[in-house]
C-alpha cells in the first residue's frame, strides 16, 4: 500500500470560499480526496479508493464526479480520532496519540491510487496544523483567507452557526480577555461575535504556522482566486508540487468563480458594518482589506 507523502491540506474558516477552491483542486488528476463515501463507510476506506480509480475512467468518470463531491468527512475523522471534528480549542502535536498517528496514516493512504498518489484534505475552523504535522511532517498547508466582514455576514445567515448560544456555550474556546472586552463594549453584539470568531481563527493559524517553513505554508485570498483564478491556482499547484496539466488548466479556466463579498455592505446596517471594522481591524489591515 502507498504511503501518504506531502498531503495538500486546505484550511480556513467556515464560509471562506474553501468549498469552491477544494472542489476545483479535487479535479487535478494527481490528487485523491475524501468523499461522502468516507462518512457512509468510515470503516471501509478502500471503497473511496475504488471511487478514485473509477473517476479516471472515460465517460463514467464524469458522471461520478457529478455524483460524488469532495468532503471534509468529519464522521470519517471521528471514527479514528474522536476529538478531531469538534475540539473546543486548536489541536496541537501533543494531542496526537501513537494509535491515532498510526491508524490515520494507514486509513488515509487507502484512498491513494497509482495515478492519484497525493492526498488532498480540507479542514475548516481550527487549523489543526500542529496535530496534522505530527501525523504528516511533510504536509503542505494552503490557508485560504476571505474578507472577515463577508465571512461574519455569511456566518450570521447559516443554520449551523452556534454563536447565538454565546461564547459560554459555543463550540470554540472562551474569548481571550481583549476579545471579551470588545464583545462587552459592543453590547454583546452577535455581529461582533461573528467577527471575533474570524479573528480567533486567523490568530490560531498565525500561531500554528509560525514554525512551518515557506515550503509548507501558502496563504492565498479568496478574492484573488475569484479575480484571477488561473494565476492563483498556478501558484497553489506549484506550491503543492503538482503538474500543471492541460486538462486541469482547461478545468480551471471553465470553473465558475464569482465573489459575493459585496453582500455584507448591503445586508448589514452601517452600525453593524462599523462594529465589524472595529473588531476585525488588525487582520483586515494585515490582509489588505482596508487599503
Amino acid at each position: 500500500m502507498r504511503e501518504v507523502t506531502k498531503p495538500v491540506i486546505l484550511i480556513g474558516t467556515g464560509r471562506s470560499g474553501s468549498t469552491a477552491v477544494h472542489r476545483l483542486l479535487s479535479q487535478h488528476p494527481g490528487v485523491a480526496w475524501l468523499s461522502g463515501l468516507c462518512d457512509r463507510f468510515p470503516r471501509k476506506p478502500r471503497i473511496n479508493r475504488l471511487l478514485m480509480q473509477a473517476i479516471d475512467l472515460p465517460l463514467i468518470g464524469l458522471l461520478l464526479e457529478r455524483r460524488y463531491r469532495p468532503s471534509e468527512s468529519y464522521l470519517f475523522w471521528q471514527e479514528y480520532a474522536r476529538g478531531f471534528p469538534r475540539p473546543f480549542r486548536d489541536l496541537v502535536a501533543a494531542d496526537v496519540t501513537e494509535r491515532e498517528k498510526k491508524i490515520l496514516r494507514h486509513v488515509l493512504a487507502e484512498s491513494l491510487t497509482h495515478s492519484r498518489s497525493r492526498l488532498l484534505l480540507k479542514i475548516t475552523g481550527w487549523p489543526r496544523i500542529g496535530y496534522l504535522t505530527e501525523c504528516f511532517p511533510d504536509a503542505k498547508f494552503v490557508h485560504l483567507v476571505r474578507d472577515g466582514r463577508a465571512v461574519a455576514n455569511s456566518m450570521l445567515a447559516v443554520p449551523f452557526w452556534d454563536g447565538w448560544r454565546g461564547p459560554m456555550r459555543w463550540r470554540w474556546d472562551a474569548l481571550p480577555p481583549d476579545q471579551q472586552s470588545a464583545w462587552e463594549a459592543n453590547g454583546r453584539s452577535f455581529v461582533a461575535l461573528a467577527g471575533i470568531e474570524w479573528v480567533m481563527m486567523q490568530a490560531a493559524v498565525e500561531k500554528a504556522s509560525h514554525s512551518l517553513p515557506a515550503s509548507q505554508f501558502l496563504q492565498i485570498r479568496y478574492e484573488d482566486f475569484c479575480a484571477a483564478k488561473v494565476d492563483t491556482m498556478r501558484q497553489v499547484i506549484q506550491f503543492a508540487e503538482l503538474d500543471w496539466t492541460p486538462d486541469f488548466a482547461h478545468r480551471v479556466e471553465r470553473y465558475p468563480a464569482k465573489s459575493a463579498n459585496f453582500k455584507w455592505r448591503t445586508e448589514l446596517t452601517e452600525s453593524q458594518q462599523s462594529i465589524l471594522q472595529e473588531v476585525e481591524q488588525a487582520y483586515l489591515e494585515k490582509y489588505g482589506y482596508l487599503s
